[in-house]
């Protein structure tokens, strides 16, 4: 607001937004005010009304004795003793059913459905090289495949291979994002996105998470589509490190805990070793006992991501999707986390969208996306080499660098 010197706009705003609630609570408690009395002295009329008719019908008619007249005006008088009262509640009642509106909605939300019977376990080969599951971690893991046409069940290495086959994508039905898009991630190997804003990287990764479900074609993870993966399974496979790091009120020890909750204290002082993090933590007051509060306030950005980077390196995942994780430092403090990002890729499957493209240079497969389709494949050399699309953004960011 300040920089775009807004704030009269504002207030005015927030003015407006004041008028109306001082209107609306005006209304309210002029309905509220007007009912009350009005319902209270319909009961004392009705009171007045029977107490005479009685009394008429007692002394001139004979219908009535005292002791019928005195328990009918007793009964008028519970009757419209929960009325008035009614009345004086009806305000907080009808905030009450808005309030319910709101909790029965939420709770009509339908959950997030997964048909997935795949699992993720811990494992080891035995004596006959044979892979089996076993409860503690091994550091090695498997995917347990049950088939039910034969009621058997197998298991195979997990290695982080990841294909996209022909997906097409689309937030909506009748609009896609994602056009035939083709990816052959091997294990081990570095993919790196480019594109211009809007072209579909986030997108592409997004889905090997299934935060949303492709509309056509498969994703493959190890050869299993990963539609019949559990979500958990699946996300648990996965090491993710985004532009905007998200820290917890607690100590830095809990914060890098966080990608693997069992993990001890060694495990996760070797983790920030890794991804260049226990330099910085050791200088905090406490080390790694420092409480953190307000997402990290009293951190640099390049030091929330070397937290973030070791949160994942406890974590020991296969694949790694780092969603431009460099975008927003400075170019010294890019050095250390693109060597802790370095230490922490190192045998794995990286997926890499780079806002910087002097990051991923070393990448063995650059996919450059335009408008939701790959136009370009191939190394840096080549592409270069090609003086297409990805040799303009590469020569553009230098120039800008």
């Amino acid at each position: 607001m300040k920089v775009f010197c807004h704030e009269k706009a504002c207030i005015q705003d927030f003015k407006d937004l004041n008028v109306k609630l001082r209107d609306s609570a005006n209304n309210a408690n002029r309905y509220a005010s007007i009912l009350m009395p009005v319902l209270g002295n319909l009961g004392y009329v009705s009171y007045a009304v029977i107490a005479m008719v009685g009394a008429c019908l007692s002394i001139f008619g004979g219908q009535m004795t005292l002791g019928t007249l005195a328990s009918f005006l007793q009964f008028s008088r519970s009757f419209n003793q929960p009325i008035s009262q009614l009345s004086q509640q009806l305000n907080s009642i009808i905030m009450a059913i808005a309030g319910a509106e709101r909790i029965f909605g939420l709770l009509d939300e339908e959950p997030e459905k997964d048909g997935g019977y795949v699992k993720l376990v811990n494992a080891r080969y035995d004596e006959k090289g044979n892979l089996t599951e076993v409860p503690d971690r091994t550091g090695m893991w498997a995917w347990k495949h049950y088939h039910k046409a034969d009621n058997t069940t197998t298991y195979q290495l997990m290695q982080g291979d990841v294909v996209f086959d022909h997906v097409d994508f689309g937030y909506t039905e009748d609009k896609e994002i994602l056009h035939d898009i083709e990816i052959f991630a091997r294990p081990g190997q570095k993919v790196a996105f480019v594109g211009a804003t809007g072209a579909g990287k986030t997108t592409i990764t997004n889905l090997i998470n299934r935060f949303y479900d492709v509309q056509d074609g498969k994703i493959r993870y190890d050869g299993i589509n990963i539609n019949k993966i559990r979500k958990d399974d699946l996300r648990h496979s996965l090491g993710l490190v985004l532009q905007d790091t998200h820290l917890f009120t607690g100590t830095v020890m809990d914060n890098i805990r966080y990608g693997k909750l069992d993990a001890t204290e060694a495990e996760v002082i070797q983790a920030a070793k890794l991804a260049n993090a226990h330099e910085f933590i050791m200088k905090l007051p406490d080390g790694y006992q420092t409480e953190l509060k307000g997402s990290g306030n009293g951190l640099s950005q390049g030091q929330r991501q070397l937290l973030a980077i070791a949160r994942v390196a406890v974590a020991d995942p296969p694949v790694l999707i780092l969603d431009e994780a460099t975008s927003s430092i400075d170019t010294r403090t890019e050095k250390i986390v693109q060597d802790g990002m370095d230490r922490l890729m190192k045998g794995r499957t990286v997926f890499v969208i780079a806002h910087r493209l002097s990051t991923i240079k070393n990448s063995d497969v650059i996919m450059v996306l335009d408008h939701g389709r790959i136009v370009e494949r191939g190394d840096h050399d080549s592409l270069l080499a090609k003086r297409g699309m990805y040799y303009q953004l590469y020569t553009g960011k230098l120039e800008q660098e």
